[in-house]
């Protein structure tokens, strides 16, 4: 039974794209940025061919890399969580998601407000942490949700957790997402959940995103219509959707993946194991924490070799990422306009026995979409005849 286990370092990008100055990235390169830390150690991937990519010059390259790697374009517009991962899955996004640099517009927010019964404080773009370091008294006192956006497509909903119960806050993004179609379709809407008192709120582990669905065909739900699993490891269901996976694994840290997607491997299944792990983004991106970022790639890395071992005959591994987020681009703690690396890996690939890669050479060379990871995966898994129903072209 052929199983892929396709594994999303959130926010790992290897180098701005040529259109990074349409969205004020000139010069950004997130694995630059966090080889520089004294804690940044990747020998694994190194061997799989990490610093044999086209552009990747952070460490020498190695003779005879063990896997077969690419450096993934981004065709999209944008460079969001979304966006990435639909196109990881087979779909283009020819327009950019709606962005409120300035705040929601009053009429969203009066809509919002009316089917809620609550006001509204903020309303601007804002840091996670911030925004309850300076609204959260006056939500205690007032009852208002605190609604703030980012630099991506999101409509974030903060509130603490003594005045507004999880399912409550839970139903009020479900309102918003009901609201926030078409023009005003955004990417995400979070639930920010959050505890303490004035000087010590915190957020809490309660998050949950409510995203748009795809405007088209992903390759998940080719696999699923064929009959096979589609399991989805952290925010992969978040992203498409629960009809887009046969099962759901929900996690609250990089190692809460990495350990869920160890327990997956040593099951028995046919299909897809989509694995996003969110640490490298949300905790040290956003925060320009370059350490931070080299150490949870350092342990990723040394989570390899068990990864590996447990790869079977007729399984593949595939690593990549969805966009950049440079921590050391202190102009902004947005997402990055970079390409991507893309790593694979499986006892097959290459030998005379499968012949399911003809290629001579393990360089993929620099591809034009991250749309031929799906298209990968759909050949892998004997279903390239399906390939036609998306973008992008297999790389087996």
């Amino acid at each position: 039974m052929a199983r892929v286990f396709l594994i999303i370092l959130d926010g790992f990008g290897i180098g701005a794209m040529p259109d990074a100055n349409e969205y004020g990235d000139v010069g950004t390169n997130t694995l630059r940025s966090v080889a520089k830390s004294h804690l940044f150690a990747m020998p694994h991937m190194r061997r799989l061919g990490l610093f044999n990519i086209d552009g990747v010059k952070e460490l020498p390259a190695v003779d005879n890399p063990a896997g077969y790697f690419a450096r993934l374009g981004e065709a999209s517009k944008g460079k969001d969580t979304i966006v990435g991962h639909w196109e990881l899955a087979g779909l283009i996004s020819p327009q950019p998601l709606p962005l409120y640099p300035h705040g929601f517009p009053e009429e969203v927010l009066d809509e919002f407000s009316a089917a809620t019964g609550r006001g509204y404080l903020c309303n601007l773009p804002y840091s996670g942490t911030d925004v309850i370091r300076d609204y959260g008294c006056r939500h205690l006192a007032e009852g208002k949700l605190i609604v703030y956006t980012s630099a991506d497509s999101v409509f974030q909903i903060a509130a603490h957790e003594k005045i507004v119960p999880l399912d409550e806050l839970y139903r009020y993004c479900q309102i918003a997402r009901r609201i926030l179609v078409g023009e005003h379709g955004v990417g995400r809407v979070i639930a920010r959940p959050f505890s303490g008192d004035d000087g010590n709120f915190y957020r809490t582990s309660g998050r949950h995103d409510y995203s748009l669905s795809p405007p088209g065909t992903t390759m998940l739900e080719i696999i699923i219509a064929a009959g096979l699993d589609v399991i989805g490891i952290g925010k992969i269901a978040d992203i498409f959707g629960e009809t887009q996976v046969t099962r759901s694994l929900t996690t609250k840290s990089n190692e809460e993946g990495e350990v869920a997607t160890l327990a997956t491997m040593r099951e028995d299944f046919h299909g897809l194991c989509f694995t996003n792990l969110v640490d490298f983004d949300m905790l040290y991106g956003h925060r320009n924490d370059s350490d931070g970022f080299a150490r949870a790639l350092s342990a990723f890395d040394e989570k390899l070799p068990e990864l590996l071992s447990l790869l079977r005959a007729d399984d593949l591994l595939m690593i990549t990422a969805d966009h950049g987020c440079d921590p050391g681009y202190l102009e902004t703690t947005d997402h990055s306009r970079e390409y991507v690396p893309f790593v694979m890996y499986g006892h097959g690939l290459g030998g005379s026995d499968t012949n399911r890669c003809e290629l001579g050479s393990g360089n993929l060379g620099t591809r034009e979409t991250f749309a031929d990871v799906a298209a990968t995966v759909l050949s892998f898994l004997g279903l390239q005849n399906e390939t036609r129903k998306i973008a992008g072209k297999s790389m087996i």
